[in-house]
């Protein structure tokens, strides 16, 4: 994923989700509905989202230590899952809890055009900013539906703020729908019901991103693509006959982790092998460019071995299930 994409995707939503909430609290300051108290919130929440963003972009592109020698990637996926608990605690459970306290303690809406009206203005603004992710997220999406996209993203960013922008929509339209409703039937234990409905859709989201990002922070494989077009860059037909198995790990969204073991013929001599371990690495980095380190460990296949199976503790996590296992 482009970090250039991301980042304009980001900017967007932050400069509409701070005015959004500006807008929203003064609303609320004016008619006292307590959808427009969680959207602002939600708002304000949404813009700390983003700035958590932002920072783990940067901190991300700091340069690998001895202590860190796989640099600082996946930062990116930490400050992503830190997104999911903001919006789950702060935008969520508020909303919810101030759901519940004007459905028990109604009290009447005032000024019912200043949260119509901001809320009118936040639908356009919010428009803006899913349209740009929708836009900045296109080519990277390619064939996938959107709910793919979502799962198999490497890169955190797009996706949170696919998911922030589409539930900030829905949100609003509850929100519209409550306090349309409680102007209409007069009864603003409607404006309760929408904030709690709010509530519960921003609970839900969180959980998503939660669950999609806690999968990378524990590292993700490349996608069944690139494990093609490294499989067929590491055999030359000459002296690298074939990968006997290799394991792939995401190290940050755009630097990956090779490991093999491949096979090469018995009389080959330590230089041959030691030139055609280089010739792959280089075929490989340019058919994935991501892939940036890279340990081939060279083998002699055995077809009596082979027909073992795989070995369980031959590396971490069990045998590997690539169709070029063995």
């Amino acid at each position: 994923m482009s970090a250039s994409g991301g980042t304009k995707a980001i900017v967007a939503a932050l400069a509409a989700n701070l005015a959004i909430a500006a807008s929203k609290f003064v609303a609320f300051a004016f008619s006292g509905s307590s959808s427009m108290l969680a959207e602002g919130v939600h708002s304000l929440a949404d813009s700390g989202n983003q700035a958590l963003l932002l920072v783990g972009g940067k901190k991300a592109q700091r340069e690998a230590t001895p202590q860190h020698p796989f640099g600082y990637g996946r930062e990116r996926y930490i400050y992503a899952f830190l997104v999911s608990i903001v919006l789950f605690s702060v935008g969520g459970m508020f909303a919810i809890y101030e759901g519940y306290e004007k459905i028990e303690h109604p009290h009447e809406l005032e000024n019912w055009y200043w949260p119509v009206g901001v809320l009118v203005f936040a639908i356009i603004a919010e428009s803006f900013s899913f349209r740009t992710a929708i836009k900045e997220s296109d080519p990277l999406r390619g064939d996938l539906s959107w709910k793919e996209f979502v799962r198999r993203a490497k890169a955190p960013e797009l996706p949170v703020v696919l998911l922030e922008d589409f539930g900030a929509l829905v949100g609003l339209v509850l929100a519209l729908l409550g306090v349309g409703l409680a102007v209409v039937t007069g009864d603003s234990v409607w404006d309760g019901i929408g904030t709690v409905c709010i509530g519960v859709l921003l609970v839900l989201i969180a959980l998503v991103l939660a669950a999609e990002t806690k999968s990378l922070l524990l590292g993700e494989s490349a996608g069944v693509e690139e494990v093609r077009k490294i499989e067929t860059a590491i055999v030359d037909g000459d002296t690298v006959t074939r990968v006997i198995h290799m394991r792939t790990l995401h190290l940050g969204p755009e630097e990956l982790l090779v490991a093999a073991k491949i096979a090469v013929r018995h009389d080959d001599t330590a230089t041959e092998v030691a030139t055609a371990i280089d010739a792959a690495e280089t075929r490989i980095r340019e058919a994935v460019p991501i892939a940036r380190v890279i340990y081939l460990e060279p083998d002699i296949y055995s077809e009596s071995e082979a027909a073992k199976g795989a070995d369980p503790e031959a590396t971490p996590g069990g045998p590997s299930h690539s169709p070029a296992d063995h």
